[in-house]
C-alpha cells in the first residue's frame, strides 16, 4: 500500500501539490472561529453534586447575587481607609453601576476588611454566559473605568474574580503562544540545518506543517462546532508544539530514509518511492497509536479532556496524511537540490558513533538493558510523593496578573475561602415548605466542620422549598486543604439534613472536589484503554504477541520515569505544593503515544534487519546505527518544542513542557535506543512469536526484488544494497 502511495504522489507531485492547497484554501476560508471556555464548571458531566448544586441555585434563586468581578480597593500608601475614601469607593462603585455595561447585571458594595484597610465592590454578570470571551470583554471595560473613577483620589484598586481571570488568562494565552510559536521555529530551524546543513531543508518543514496547521485547526474547529465540544485558550498552544514537533518527526522519518536510498544508489524519484515505501508503515503506526491514544481522551469526563482528545487527533491524522502525500511531493519535485550546498548526503560517515553504540548493545545487551531499566525505574520512584492542584485559573497565568494578585490579597485581607464561598443548598423533597425552626441547628453543625470558618442560613426561596446555607471556609477554594474541608462538609451536610429534604453542596472547592474524583476515573479508564489499543496497534505492526507487551511496559516505565522527575522539580525542588491536576493524563499520553514512535521506528528497523538473515544481537546493533541519528534528531527536536511551553510564564505549561519534553527525551534516549533494543536481543526470535516477522525473506531470483508474496516487489531496493556490502 505504502509502495503505491509513494508511487502515485512522487510521479504526480503538482497535482498532490496542487490538491493540498486547494483544500487548505477550502477549510481556513469556510471553518467556523473556535470557541474558548474557562469556566471549570463546564468540564465536567451533569450528574456531579457540585453542577447539581449550580443547577439548583439557577432554578431556586434566579437572581441570586454570585459576583464575577471583584474591585478591590486599599490605599495608595497602604495605610486604614478614611471616611473619605469610603465615600470615594461608593461613588465608583454607583457610578460604576450606571454604565451598564454589557454582561453586568448587578454592581453593589462589599464587606470591607476587619483591619480596616481593603474594600470591595463585587460585580455579578449573566451568569449564563460563565467562562465565555464577552465576559473576559466586559471584565477589560469593566478594569479601565474602575481605574477610570479612580483617579485623582488616594485609592489604588484592581480588579480580580473570575471575569477578570479569564480575562489575563486570554492576554497570558497569547503572548505564551506567540513565544511557543517563536520557540519552536527557531529549534526546528537551527536543528535541521545543524543535522542537514541544507537550509532548504531547514525551511522546508517550516512551511509545510504551517499548511498543515491550518488545515488542522480549521478541521478542528469544524469537529468542536459539530459535536459541541467544550474548547479552552491551552489547547491552541499544546495544538502550536503538536503538529510543528510531530510534523518534523515524520519529515525526519523520510528524509533520514531518503537519504539513505540515494546513498545506496537509487534514481532520486525511485528513492523516494523506496522510503515512502521502507518507512510509510513505521510512520502510520506510529501516528496510528498517537491518535488512538489521544482518542482515548473521549472516555474522560472532563469536557477540556474530551474535546483535546479530537482535536490533537485531528491534528496528528492531518500531519499523518501530509507526511506521506505531500512532503514526498515536495521533495521529490525538488530532488537531491534539497541537500544544497551539502555534499555529505553523498555518503555515510566512516566510524558513526551511533555504529559504535550499536555495537555496544551487540556485545552487551543485557547490561544495557539493566542499566537503562534501573536508571528509569529509580526516577519513578518519586511518583510516591505525586500531589495534584486544581486552580487552573491561577496555573495558567503568572502570579504577576491583575487578578492573581488580587486574589492573594483576598485571601489575606479577608478569609482565605472568602473569595469562593462554599453553600449548601437543602431542598424538600415532598414540595412541603422548610422547618425553619431547623435551620439555625443545621448551620450550627456545618460551622462546627474541621476547616470551616463560618456557616449561616443566608436566603430561602419564594417557595420556601430550598434555603441556601453559605459555608466560608479557612482555605483557598483550589487548596488540597479546602478540597478535604467540603468533603467533610458534603459528609455532614447529607448526613444532618432534616427528613423529608435532600441537601447538595455546591462552590469552586465542591467544583474541584468532582474534578478530582472525575482524573481519578479518568486514570482507572483512559490509561488502560490507550494502552490496550497502542498493544493491538504493536501486535498489527509487528505480528506478534509477546513484542507489544514489553514495548509498552517499557513506555509505561518511562511514564512513571517522567512523572517521578517531574515531582522532584516542581514539588521538591521548586516547592509546589502540587501539580497541575490534569499534567498525568496529558503526560501519560504523550509520552506514551509519542513515546511508542521511536519504539516502533526502531523495532520496525530491526524488524527489517533480521529479516535479511542477521540474528537478533546484530539486528539489534544494525538497527541502532541506521535509524539511531533519526531517534536522536526526532527525540531532540520534539523535546525541544515541547520545552518551548516552559516560556508561557505560568505554571500549568511549564509543568507540561519540562514533563513532556523530558519524557520525550527518555523515550529517544533512554528507550527505543537502548532498553527496548537490548530486551529484543536478549529475548532473540521469541519476541516474533507466533508470526514469524524476523525471518529472512525469500528473495525472486531474476526479479530484481525481493518481498514476501503477498507484498512482491516491496523490498527490491535490498538486492542492489547488499551488493555494496551495506545495509540499506
Amino acid at each position: 500500500m505504502f509502495r503505491r502511495i509513494g508511487n502515485t504522489v512522487v510521479r504526480h507531485p503538482v497535482w498532490t501539490i496542487v490538491a493540498w492547497l486547494i483544500a487548505a484554501v477550502a477549510i481556513v476560508a469556510t471553518a467556523p472561529s473556535l470557541p474558548s471556555n474557562s469556566d471549570e464548571s463546564s468540564f465536567l458531566p451533569k450528574s456531579y453534586e457540585s453542577i447539581k448544586a449550580a443547577d439548583l441555585q439557577q432554578k431556586a434563586f434566579p437572581s441570586a447575587f454570585t459576583p464575577s468581578a471583584i474591585a478591590l480597593y486599599q490605599r495608595t500608601d497602604g495605610g486604614t481607609l478614611t471616611a473619605a475614601d469610603k465615600q470615594d469607593i461608593a461613588r465608583i462603585t454607583t457610578e460604576l453601576g450606571s454604565k451598564h455595561i454589557d454582561q453586568v447585571q448587578k454592581v453593589v458594595p462589599g464587606q470591607p476588611s476587619k483591619d480596616g484597610r481593603y474594600d470591595l465592590t463585587l460585580v455579578q454578570m449573566d451568569s449564563k454566559n460563565a467562562g465565555q470571551p464577552k465576559q473576559a470583554d466586559a471584565a477589560k471595560v469593566l478594569r479601565d473605568d474602575v481605574k477610570a473613577l479612580a483617579k485623582g483620589t488616594h485609592l489604588d484598586v484592581k480588579l480580580g474574580g473570575s471575569a477578570a481571570q479569564a480575562l489575563d488568562q486570554q492576554d497570558s494565552s497569547k503572548r505564551g503562544q506567540a513565544l511557543i510559536g517563536i520557540g519552536t521555529f527557531v529549534i526546528i530551524l537551527v536543528t535541521l540545518l545543524i543535522i542537514f546543513r541544507a537550509p532548504i531543508l531547514a525551511i522546508l518543514p517550516l512551511v509545510l506543517i504551517g499548511l498543515v496547521s491550518a488545515v488542522a485547526n480549521g478541521l478542528i474547529a469544524y469537529a468542536t462546532k459539530l459535536f459541541d465540544l467544550q474548547a479552552n485558550s491551552s489547547i491552541s498552544s499544546i495544538l502550536i508544539v503538536v503538529l510543528f514537533g510531530v510534523g518534523t518527526d515524520y519529515f525526519l522519518f523520510l528524509m533520514f530514509r531518503y537519504r539513505e536510498r540515494l546513498r545506496a544508489g537509487d534514481e532520486p524519484k525511485q528513492a523516494m518511492i523506496n522510503a515512502v515505501d521502507r518507512v510509510g508503515e513505521a510512520i502510520a503506526s506510529a501516528a496510528g497509536a498517537v491518535i488512538i491514544a489521544f482518542l482515548a481522551l473521549v472516555l474522560s469526563t472532563l469536557g477540556f479532556l474530551k474535546q483535546m482528545g479530537p482535536a490533537l487527533a485531528i491534528a496528528v491524522a492531518a500531519t499523518l496524511v501530509a507526511g506521506l502525500t505531500l512532503i514526498p511531493a515536495v521533495v521529490s519535485l525538488i530532488g537531491p537540490k534539497v541537500f544544497w550546498p551539502s555534499k555529505s548526503w553523498q555518503k555515510e560517515p566512516e566510524n558513526a558513533r551511533f555504529a559504535a553504540l550499536g555495537r555496544s548493545v551487540q556485545r552487551r545487551p543485557a547490561l544495557t538493558a539493566g542499566v537503562s531499566g534501573l536508571i528509569l525505574l529509580v526516577l519513578s520512584l518519586g511518583t510516591l510523593d505525586f500531589h495534584a492542584t486544581f486552580d487552573l485559573a491561577s496555573g495558567s497565568m503568572p502570579k504577576t496578573k491583575e487578578s492573581m494578585v488580587v486574589q492573594d490579597q483576598m485571601q489575606k485581607a479577608y478569609s482565605a475561602g472568602a473569595a469562593a464561598p462554599t453553600d449548601v443548598y437543602l431542598s424538600s423533597t415532598d414540595g412541603k415548605p422548610l422547618d425553619k425552626a431547623a435551620f439555625a441547628a443545621y448551620a450550627q453543625k456545618l460551622g462546627a466542620v474541621d476547616g470551616v470558618a463560618a456557616a449561616r442560613m443566608t436566603q430561602l426561596n419564594k417557595g420556601g422549598t430550598t434555603a441556601d446555607f453559605t459555608v466560608t471556609l479557612k482555605y483557598e477554594a483550589s487548596t488540597d486543604k479546602a478540597i478535604d474541608a467540603v468533603g467533610r462538609v458534603r459528609d455532614v451536610a447529607h448526613a444532618n439534613a432534616p427528613d423529608g429534604t435532600e441537601a447538595v453542596v455546591g462552590g469552586m472547592s465542591s467544583i474541584f472536589k468532582d474534578i478530582n474524583t472525575a482524573v481519578n476515573h479518568d486514570y482507572r479508564t483512559v490509561f488502560p484503554v490507550a494502552a490496550l489499543l497502542i498493544m493491538v496497534i504493536l501486535g498489527l505492526l509487528l505480528r506478534s504477541v509477546v513484542a507489544p507487551w514489553y514495548l509498552i511496559a517499557s513506555v509505561g516505565l518511562g511514564f512513571g520515569a517522567t512523572l517521578g522527575a517531574t515531582v522532584w522539580i516542581f514539588q521538591e525542588g521548586q516547592g509546589h505544593s502540587g501539580l497541575m491536576f490534569m499534567l498525568p493524563v496529558i503526560m501519560y499520553l504523550f509520552v506514551v503515544a509519542i513515546g511508542t514512535d521511536y519504539n516502533i521506528l526502531m523495532i520496525a528497523r530491526l524488524r527489517e534487519e533480521a529479516r535479511e538473515g542477521r540474528e537478533p544481537r546484530e539486528a539489534a546493533g544494525m538497527a541502532l546505527r541506521h535509524a539511531g541519528p533519526t531517534v536522536a534528531a526526532a527525540g531532540f527536536i520534539l523535546a525541544a518544542t515541547f520545552a518551548t511551553m516552559m516560556l508561557a510564564g505560568n505554571s500549568l505549561l511549564t509543568e507540561m513542557g519540562f514533563a513532556v519534553s523530558f519524557g520525550i527525551a527518555v523515550a529517544a534516549f533512554v528507550m527505543a535506543m537502548f532498553f527496548t533494543p537490548s530486551l529484543t536481543a536478549l529475548i532473540g526470535h521469541a519476541a516474533w512469536w507466533p508470526g514469524h516477522g524476523d525471518r529472512a525473506e525469500v528473495t525472486v531470483v531474476g526479479t530484481g526484488s525481493s518481498g514476501s508474496a503477498s507484498a512482491p516487489g516491496a523490498d527490491r531496493d535490498s538486492v542492489t544494497h547488499d551488493r555494496a556490502g551495506r545495509r540499506n
